[in-house]
């Protein structure tokens, strides 16, 4: 299964384009001033609450005064002033030491600074030196872990992000979806899709078991995977899953080539028409396959009716291919009067005279025989004609039911020079002279 990676990797890309939203909000929320001067309170008792498992450092009131200063800037988008700030700070250390719980949270609102400058090598540095000094709290930790990772992942350094959120599992007791669709996506990108495998799907079924619908970009990876380890069966189901949820064209589409992979020609037609009678269907090409389908399964008469409205609608395109397709179709499902001048359309667009010789054998089935006449030799004396040998039968039967029986023995003759249809050329020409040997006794005896 060969399924294109463009598409695929344009999910990644969005995927990870979405993540700096949330480092930005981790950056905040695990700041030790809070998102706001009113969340120091609360992330100081939280603070407390930890250091009875991890002995933290006091977070001194002059030196917390100081961040403050530093985030009020950096809420006023004022990320100079704010740095400036925390450079003071660090530049004074020697006569007033920083703990490491305080160089923590410094170089944490340094990281952030940095992200909201775009310059996302310096936050991770800063992030890394965050995670770099002893004795912070635990719950600090493992969200700076989990960003370090982020940051990684979106400067493409896949192993190196694993790396970081393998670090960030083994510290977690409960991991969220979004983390093994992380790390998913990381694999994916190494080409170790047993692993991205593994990972997305316990995303997908963490959902599952809570009753919530997994995300279509999660179906979609999975999906993918599947398709690229050949597991069709399992790339079906999760097309099945797809369309459940998130009911789109492409899906179905997709879903009825699974079908066709699988030989299962009846599932890969429903599903081509599920799309086509929800006006999913918008391209030339896809008409022609729902066409091509219904022709296939032995129902022409539906394949002429997606045609005609592709082509009224202008979906389907006005060419000598499409209107040649469009007559066999009709002529295939007995409507002869109908098939005429779709197939007169196709032989005028047509560069050489093949369509004038199969329209002349649909004029023959119209027992229109001067206009199968006047049709095959036209396309006979343009040329390009793929089967004359059957043109010139065709052209031998028509003059045989005009009784103009010369013509008639000389197309037959002509016809018989193929080794294809010499049987059927002496065939005819045997009736045709039984025929007249009938007539002539029958004019003898009156």
């Amino acid at each position: 299964m060969n399924f294109t990676k463009r598409a695929m990797n344009a999910g990644v890309r969005s995927f990870l384009l979405a993540l700096p939203l949330v480092a930005a909000q981790l950056v905040v929320s695990q700041t030790a001033l809070g998102p706001a001067l009113s969340g120091i309170a609360a992330a100081q008792a939280q603070d407390k609450q930890e250091q009875e498992t991890r002995r933290t450092p006091a977070l001194r009131n002059k030196v917390y005064e100081k961040l403050a200063e530093a985030q009020e800037a950096a809420e006023a988008k004022n990320m100079a002033g704010a740095a400036q700030v925390l450079d003071d700070m660090l530049a004074g250390r020697r006569d007033n030491e920083l703990n490491s719980y305080e160089l923590a949270n410094v170089y944490n609102l340094y990281a952030f600074i940095h992200y909201s400058n775009e310059d996302y090598t310096s936050a991770l540095q800063s992030y890394e030196n965050v995670i770099k000094q002893p004795d912070i709290p635990l719950a600090m930790e493992i969200n700076t872990r989990f960003t370090v990772a982020q940051l990684y992942f979106v400067q493409e350094r896949w192993a190196d992000g694993i790396d970081a959120l393998q670090k960030w599992f083994d510290m977690t007791e409960i991991p969220n979806a979004s983390a093994y669709v992380l790390m998913a996506q990381g694999y994916y990108q190494l080409k170790d899709y047993d692993k991205a495998l593994e990972n997305i799907n316990v995303a997908i079924d963490d959902f599952d078991t809570r009753g919530k619908i997994p995300k279509e970009q999660w179906y979609n990876l999975s999906r993918f995977l599947y398709a690229e380890k050949n597991m069709i069966d399992e790339a079906t189901v999760t097309l099945q899953k797809l369309i459940t949820f998130y009911p789109k064209k492409q899906y179905w589409v997709q879903l009825s080539f699974m079908y066709s992979e699988q030989n299962k020609e009846a599932l890969q037609l429903g599903a081509m028409e599920t799309a086509y009678v929800q006006e999913m269907l918008e391209k030339d090409g896809e008409y022609r396959n729902m066409a091509s389908l219904f022709l296939n399964a032995e129902v022409p008469y539906k394949a002429s009716l997606v045609l005609q409205k592709g082509l009224k609608a202008e979906i389907v395109q006005d060419n000598t291919k499409n209107w040649e397709l469009l007559a066999g179709a009709l002529r295939q499902a007995q409507e002869i009067d109908e098939a005429i001048p779709a197939m007169e359309k196709a032989a005028s667009m047509s560069d050489d005279g093949d369509l004038y010789a199969r329209l002349g054998n649909i004029y023959l089935d119209a027992d229109q025989n001067e206009k199968a006449i006047e049709s095959i030799n036209k396309g006979l004396n343009r040329g390009g004609v793929k089967r004359a040998d059957n043109a010139r039968l065709v052209l031998g039967m028509a003059y045989f039911n005009t009784k103009q029986y010369a013509k008639a023995k000389e197309a037959f003759r002509a016809a018989g020079r193929d080794e294809r249809s010499k049987k059927y050329a002496e065939q005819w020409t045997k009736y045709m002279n039984s025929e007249l040997a009938r007539q002539k006794s029958l004019a003898a005896e009156g």
